[in-house]
């Protein structure tokens, strides 16, 4: 075909989903996102401008301009989820959450820019919502072709238990995701993608990547990763040593907590908070201590050379965690890329 292909990536962060699209094939011109903090991760490693605005500001006029003259647009975004999380129990009113109406938004730039291919990616759970049902209605009015699917991630070569939703919307006929690319007993383990990285201590850093770093164990907590078992729970400990929450009747249905991962296995759902043993099964499958940043980086299938912080900056957990943890995993974003491309090498981009 003879038209160039550009997307543009909202609620951007660091660049995961970007940096997947490049990868299958697809330029990028620019990504938006109102947290300032990604910015240095995200153009470091992606050939695309990051501009630092709030999505309720951005106009469909202000999205045309960045797409190169008559190029086929592609319009791709991951609205925050926590606000449609089942993890996120802490949000009673969901509705009142500011991030609530952010996918409205995304549906209001879509009308006032009519790109030509659309993706969304988010949490499943966005599906028992009326947003969801009022996204895609808008969408279907607006003249689109909708595909949306449940993408259970080691079925796509990603090593994460981790379940998102897709979708693809086209102007032009029906979209399809490309085939799942791997089966139950093929699926990518954590030993895989982690296992050669050198060891460190709890609170260690590694000389040669200062984002191979774990965090600090209590010496409580020493005692109880020393007791776990790589796919257990806390119900291998002593009873001397566990939560007083742990002894409560409601507290054996949160066997996740201070629990380390399987070797043989992909691990948990990577969230923000994955460098702290005590908020998920997070511990190393053998070493004594939480994962590492670059670690959670990695099962979050972001190359090991990418750069989250300009060098000689001080890096903080927090930050950094919530980079990680909030992005899209590339490999996704790839599996979306090649989606797209798929369809626009079958369809008449040019008439």
């Amino acid at each position: 075909m003879n038209k160039s292909v550009s997307a543009i990536d909202l609620f951007c962060g660091v660049g995961g989903l970007t940096h997947g699209l490049e990868l299958a094939g697809i330029k990028v011109v620019a990504g938006i996102d109102s947290d300032v903090s990604c910015k240095y991760a995200y153009e470091h490693n992606n050939k695309a401008i990051f501009i630092e605005k709030d999505i309720t500001h951005v106009t469909g006029e202000e999205i045309n301009k960045l797409y190169p003259k008559d190029s086929v647009k592609i319009l791709v975004g991951c609205a925050p989820c926590q606000t449609f999380s089942q993890h996120t129990k802490k949000i009673r009113n969901r509705e009142k959450d500011p991030r609530w109406n952010l996918l409205y938004h995304f549906l209001r730039i879509i009308k006032e820019s009519k790109p030509d291919i659309v993706s969304m990616e988010n949490v499943t759970q966005l599906r028992n919502y009326k947003i969801f049902e009022d996204f895609l209605k808008g969408l279907k009015e607006e003249g689109y072709n909708v595909n949306y699917k449940i993408a259970y991630c080691p079925r796509y070569g990603i090593p994460q238990m981790r379940k998102r939703l897709l979708l693809l919307a086209s102007n032009k006929s029906e979209i399809k995701f490309i085939e799942e690319t791997h089966k139950p007993g093929s699926y990518i383990s954590v030993k895989e993608k982690i296992g050669h990285l050198s060891k460190i201590s709890d609170g260690g850093i590694h000389k040669k990547d200062m984002l191979h770093r774990s965090w600090k164990l209590s010496p409580i907590n020493k005692i109880r990763i020393k007791s776990s078992k790589p796919g257990g729970s806390w119900l291998d400990w002593d009873k001397k040593i566990r939560l007083n929450c742990h002894k409560k009747k409601g507290g054996a249905t949160y066997k996740a907590v201070y629990g380390r991962m399987s070797w043989d296995k992909p691990s948990p759902t990577i969230t923000t908070q994955f460098y702290s043993y005590g908020t998920g099964r997070f511990g190393h499958p053998e070493q004594n201590r939480a994962i590492s940043l670059r670690e959670g980086a990695i099962l979050q299938t972001f190359p090991e050379d990418y750069s989250f912080i300009e060098e000689n900056k001080e890096i903080s957990f927090n930050k950094i965690g919530r980079h990680i943890g909030n992005a899209v995993p590339v490999k996704l974003g790839e599996v979306i890329g090649k989606s797209i491309k798929s369809h626009i090498q079958s369809c008449a981009y040019d008439k």
